[in-house]
């Protein structure tokens, strides 16, 4: 039997206006904005929620935007699309790619900021078939971690209710037309840290006279793969990445000093913390034996807190999801180790679902070689890839677990 939320939710969305949709998918993709400078796609989105008839407010932590509808009693329930691009330079080749150079939606926040315009409209001409109050928010600065934060430190829960239950969603690779749905840790913690080596620079004719940091920084960069290795257990999941590594000027100058930025991702706050005073014991212990003339400088950066789905609330959204998709649609992946600033709208442990809609076109899928899922997963276009470029045939499904989600929280009229 179906429930009441799914078949209303099929109902809101039968007509769904796609093709507006597409065109409105289509302009914020030709048009990406870096983190914290999203102001076009914010006044885009808030001019949709306006549109719909909600009460809107911009300028939250800086590029925010959020609306209110309220509609009687009942919960609060808070929807939310993060709309930061990225600096990679697009090598889709589709006819609505990035006009900024260097900038691109490689993470599909674009689609996230679609499906969220689609859903407060259907929910907000379908207020009659429920009641509660629904916040909808367009948060800035996923990708550096700092935009949820800002938002609910500019007071966001003050300008607007304070919500009860919170749902968001995120494109990911793998055939379009799963949900992915885990009733507990979904994604993992990120932390950042940056190293500078202090060396004596010299010339390059003389290396006896200088302290080459550029060579500790290569010792250090490979000690540092023995962290994952050697010091985390076994059964704990864990990522070292040194993704940066900068030093010198011209080929016969050694440098004075070199950096090296990385990140670390794990699932639990000891092994993050385990890892962290390994970094700092292999930075120093690696520049005193090269002599350096000064201890490292170890820099903790920007953090992302893990993202632990409340069971209920996730198991009610994932049944309503089977209801509306099909029960073979719905998969648990296990927890990922991608991160996100989503539970810093969460204060205060208020319960979240949090999930995965796949997005990679079929004809991509198909003609992808692999024997198995994992085979193709590792061989399909990615999240922050160049490439990556989702399938506009999830436009509707998109709107439809949001509008379903929320309905599965909100009271029936």
């Amino acid at each position: 039997m179906t429930s009441p939320a799914a078949r209303t939710a099929l109902d809101l969305t039968a007509d769904l206006p796609v093709n507006d949709l597409e065109d409105f998918y289509r302009d914020l993709h030709r048009h990406p904005e870096l983190s914290l400078r999203e102001h076009r796609t914010a006044g885009k989105l808030a001019e949709r929620f306006e549109r719909a008839g909600f009460e809107t407010d911009g300028g939250i932590g800086i590029t925010g935007v959020a609306g209110v509808l309220r509609n009687g009693d009942g919960p609060v329930v808070l929807l939310r699309a993060d709309m930061d691009a990225l600096p990679v330079r697009e090598e889709t080749g589709l006819p609505y790619a990035s006009r900024t150079p260097g900038l691109m939606h490689a993470c599909g926040h674009d689609l996230h900021v679609t499906w969220l315009a689609g859903a407060a409209k259907a929910l907000a001409d379908g207020r009659d078939a429920w009641s509660g109050t629904l916040l909808v928010v367009g948060q800035p600065a996923e990708e550096t971690g700092l935009g949820a934060a800002r938002m609910v430190a500019d007071g966001l829960y003050e300008r607007f209710p304070r919500p009860d239950v919170l749902l968001g969603q995120h494109a990911v690779p793998g055939p379009a037309g799963l949900y992915g749905h885990v009733p507990g840790l979904i994604l993992s913690a990120s932390t950042d840290i940056d190293i500078v080596v202090h060396g004596l620079g010299g010339h390059g004719s003389r290396p006896e006279t200088a302290v080459d940091p550029v060579v500790t920084a290569c010792f250090l960069v490979t000690r540092l793969q023995t962290v994952v290795s050697r010091e985390v257990a076994a059964g704990e999941s864990a990522v070292l990445t040194v993704g940066r590594i900068e030093a010198g000027t011209r080929p016969n100058i050694i440098p004075a000093e070199a950096r090296i930025s990385l990140n670390i991702r794990t699932q639990s706050e000891l092994v993050r913390e385990r890892m962290i005073a390994a970094v700092r014991r292999i930075a120093a212990g690696e520049c005193a034996a090269a002599g350096c003339p000064r201890e490292p400088e170890v820099t903790v950066g920007a953090s992302f807190p893990i993202t632990v789905n409340d069971a209920e609330t996730d198991r009610r959204v994932a049944a309503v999801h089977g209801e509306v998709f099909g029960a073979g649609t719905i998969l648990d992946p296990g927890p990922a180790m991608a991160s996100e600033d989503f539970p810093h709208l969460a204060p205060d442990g208020l319960p979240y679902a949090y999930w995965f809609v796949t997005s990679t076109p079929a004809e991509v899928w198909n003609a992808t070689p692999g024997d198995d899922l994992a085979e193709k997963l590792a061989a399909v276009p990615s999240n922050h890839s160049p490439h990556f470029a989702p399938d506009l045939s999830t436009l509707k499904p998109g709107v439809q677990t949001l509008v379903s989600g929320a309905l599965a929280l909100l009271s029936e009229a």
